[in-house]
């Protein structure tokens, strides 16, 4: 079900403003991985693993501010609160560029995640509002496949910065581009949350909403999924930089491997806004939690047998298929988490954004810190959690798979 937008927005400029706004957040990630090892070594990093603190600790921001936002943006509507959070952003990467010391680079990227929140928490709450149902999960996939467009270019961007300046010159990179998009929301993203639909910032009802979202089974226990397929994301993010360049030796070329999984995320979530309305998001979900469990069991198991290293083929072949399913999961789970909780969009995505972005990162932190020279860690996060994930699945459905959902 699709509701009229207000102002003069088309569905396709929606959706690119859309992913735009959600796209900062994994610019703040996926552009820097190639620099990891100049920033360690410019800051006096000694551990290797360490170097992942960059990102973890921009991911704790990022799922601690999502508790603040969803209340503020249901009581005082989309567009303030996702301003304020965008020029949070902005400040935080300008100054991370000046840091004289990891410290304070690791604070200002803290700063810059609690920014970022709004992106995250706000992006989902404006689809939640115009679209129920199989046209949420239709919208979000295509948003998402847009989205997938930085992580495919961000790695190359870095490499590109880093061959023309500093480390630093990321940073600002990072500010421009949320200046640029910051404004393209200034401009043409209208209000989505009509008054009479405000709650009101009170703790009574900031707990109250708290309340009616954790304690609906269906919701919950899809945004704990969503929390496992994250973590294992997550994991292979932390790492992906010493697995391609220090274990298979890909040098510069280690931009092009991660934008080629990435890519398939893209085509995956297309192909899930072309058939989530014939398939339905229940069935899409389950079949590809399933399949993204099993694929990356046959991936342990190779990488067991090969002593951890797997010929690059093997491990982008399988690791590939894992992530194409990973599409089709994420989208699915997180439309489902938000279907029953309209009235309280804000809140429920900024409670879902929390748990699935701090326990993701948790959970993918503590993979990343278990790498050891091999594959194995992080192939065996992805099972590891892909099967908790279908635990999670099993709960939410009373163990029930592959049933109708609301067209």
């Amino acid at each position: 079900m699709q509701k009229p937008l207000v102002g003069a927005l088309s569905r396709p400029e929606f959706v690119a403003l859309i992913a735009a706004i959600m796209s900062l957040n994994a610019l703040a990630i996926d552009v820097m991985l190639p620099a990891l090892p100049h920033m360690g070594e410019a800051l006096a990093v000694a551990d290797e693993n360490h170097r992942q603190f960059v990102v973890s600790i921009y991911m704790l921001g990022f799922g601690v501010g999502q508790l603040l936002i969803g209340p503020l943006s249901d009581r005082f509507g989309r567009r303030l609160p996702l301003l304020l959070g965008i020029g949070l952003y902005i400040l935080a990467a300008v100054a991370a560029a000046f840091s004289p010391t990891f410290g304070v680079l690791l604070a200002l990227r803290f700063v810059q995640g609690l920014g970022a929140a709004s992106t995250r928490v706000i992006a989902t709450a404006v689809v939640r509002d115009r679209f129920e149902g199989r046209a949420m999960a239709e919208v979000m996939s295509l948003a998402f496949m847009v989205f997938m467009v930085i992580p495919v270019v961000a790695p190359g961007m870095g490499e590109v910065l880093m061959a023309f300046g500093p480390w630093q010159s990321i940073f600002l990179f990072m500010g421009a581009l949320a200046l640029a998009f910051g404004a393209w929301a200034f401009l043409r993203l209208p209000e989505t949350l009509e008054p009479e639909r405000r709650r009101p910032f009170t703790a009574a009802a900031i707990f109250g909403g708290f309340r009616i979202v954790v304690g609906n089974r269906m919701a919950f226990w899809y945004a704990m999924a969503g929390t496992c397929t994250f973590g294992a994301l997550f994991g292979f993010i932390s790492t992906a930089q010493q697995i391609y360049v220090d274990i298979y030796g890909l040098g510069v070329w280690f931009p092009a491997a991660f934008a080629f999984v990435a890519a398939l995320m893209a085509v995956s979530s297309f192909l899930n806004s072309r058939i989530v309305r014939i398939w339905g998001m229940r069935r899409l979900s389950h079949l590809a939690i399933l399949a993204f469990t099993g694929l990356s069991g046959l991936l342990l198991l190779a990488s067991l047998l090969l002593e951890g290293h797997p010929p690059l083929w093997l491990f982008l072949g399988l690791l590939s298929g894992v992530m194409f399913m990973f599409g089709w999961a994420a989208s699915n789970m997180n439309s489902l988490s938000l279907q029953p909780l309209g009235a309280v969009a804000g809140t429920a995505s900024s409670v879902f954004g929390f748990i699935q972005t701090l326990g993701g990162a948790l959970l993918g932190g503590y993979v990343g810190q278990q790498f050891d020279g091999t594959v194995v860690p992080t192939v065996a996060g992805y099972f590891v959690l892909g099967a908790a994930a279908v635990a999670c699945v099993l709960v939410a459905e009373r163990g029930r798979l592959f049933g109708e959902d609301d067209a």
